[in-house]
């Protein structure tokens, strides 16, 4: 379900079902030839349980946008992100900035907050108190498709 779109990020909530889960082979991916054995090493794992440790504070958002690529964070990725974890200096955030939605590295210096881009594309943002400036949350994990 769709929560809010923004120009850089389009926001869900996690559906989390008790029951679902993937088969999960815990022996690692050979790239010889595999073990008749381990046809028998499976269990069912859990995205959800994996991935999310609030569900009650955990959203989800699609990015939009090139300024994290060297994060990692590309367009058309999916964000998990975590509202109950407190922001610290070098954590990525999705923060609101004066009436936009963003994805930045938190850099805390000197008691000052600046947004720092991960792309030399970009210039990093110094968050001053004419800004409208909310830490929404912050990202745990990045869903790619392959």
């Amino acid at each position: 379900m769709i929560l809010h779109k923004s120009q850089t990020l389009t926001f869900f909530t996690p559906e989390i079902y008790d029951d679902s889960g993937a088969l999960f082979f815990d022996t690692g991916i050979s790239a010889g030839f595999p073990s008749p054995a381990d046809d028998f090493k499976q269990q069912r794992i859990s995205l959800d349980k994996e991935l999310i440790k609030n569900k009650e504070a955990t959203f989800f958002a699609r990015v939009s946008g090139q300024s994290m690529i060297d994060a990692g964070i590309e367009d058309n990725d999916l964000l998990i992100i975590d509202r109950g974890l407190e922001p610290e200096h070098n954590k990525i955030a999705v923060c609101f900035f004066d009436g936009e939605f963003t994805v930045k590295r938190l850099k805390v210096e000197n008691n000052c907050v600046w947004l720092q881009p991960e792309n030399s594309n970009y210039k990093p943002i110094k968050i001053t108190e004419d800004n409208n400036f909310i830490i929404w949350g912050i990202v745990t994990n990045v869903i790619k498709k392959v």
